[in-house]
């Protein structure tokens, strides 16, 4: 699987500069997952230094290009569930050039969207010119693409679903893509083959065969800052898929590695008040 996509510069809670997008925490994903994978960002070059320990972790699994900007968001957590966002900057709009220059060779491409102009429709449906089957996390269908105070809505262009294989939407996003609760209409009516609607500590629904599999959560995992675990776990559930495994054996297995990542956070946390 080859993940795309933006890397975002993150201050949390004020804190300084670090390295966020998909990019910043799918390698682990894929290394927990095994098989071929490959992860190409774009960002500015003056901020790639910020970056440089991924490329020290993962090494040739990730390749970052350069682009014009780098997107950056703020995020402050009023505790470990809800968090408000800002959008500092505004990254580059994947083309169907881009596309060519990351060159996937993989089958499985994994498009992870900051903001809703990140991966066009005519980009998407290059890649499924290409052969490829395409994931997309569903936070590119609802953030605008607009400085301050980050806005979601359901104002999203309908042909950015046509060439979509599996669709991620976290739960506040399904809310706001279905103008209500998401259900097996809903699934239907948007026409992507396989959707999963993740609810944290509570597990997932995945929308398939017109059915709905609720899968629980591996364990919770309270008290801690959960940025990226949606990357992590799509990421994962993608590649577990892409190796061959049925929804459910997938949808455990990125579960378990949120979990055991979110648990690491605890101790490192834990450690630091010593």
């Amino acid at each position: 699987m080859t993940v795309l996509g933006n890397l975002a510069i993150d201050i949390i809670n004020g804190a300084e500069p670090s390295p966020g997008g998909c990019a910043s925490f799918a390698g682990v994903a894929l290394q927990a997952a095994g098989g071929a994978g490959r992860i190409v960002a774009m960002g500015a070059e003056d901020d790639h230094a910020l970056f440089d320990p991924l490329l020290e972790r993962f090494g040739s699994l990730v390749q970052i290009l350069p682009s014009g900007v780098t997107s950056s968001f703020s995020l402050d957590y009023d505790d470990t569930d809800h968090r408000h966002m800002g959008v500092e900057a505004i990254g580059p709009v994947w083309t169907p050039d881009d596309i060519d220059a990351a060159d996937p060779v993989t089958t499985w491409v994994h498009l992870a969207p900051l903001l809703r102009t990140d991966f066009p429709a005519d980009t998407l449906a290059a890649l499924a010119a290409r052969g490829h089957r395409v994931a997309y996390d569903g936070q590119g269908l609802v953030r605008a693409d607009r400085l301050g105070p980050l806005v979601e809505d359901r104002h999203f262009p309908a042909e950015l679903l046509a060439h979509l294989d599996i669709l991620k939407l976290a739960e506040d996003e399904a809310v706001i893509v279905a103008d209500g609760p998401f259900d097996a209409s809903t699934a239907q009516r948007l026409g992507v083959p396989e959707i999963l609607v993740t609810y944290g500590s509570e597990g997932c629904d995945i929308y398939v065969d017109g059915t709905v599999l609720r899968v629980p959560a591996a364990w919770r995992v309270l008290g801690v800052q959960t940025t990226g675990a949606g990357d992590m776990f799509t990421a994962c559930y993608v590649a577990h898929r892409a190796a061959g495994a049925n929804p459910r054996r997938a949808a455990e297995s990125a579960s378990a590695l949120v979990a055991h990542e979110l648990d690491k956070r605890i101790h490192v946390g834990s450690a630091d008040r010593v």
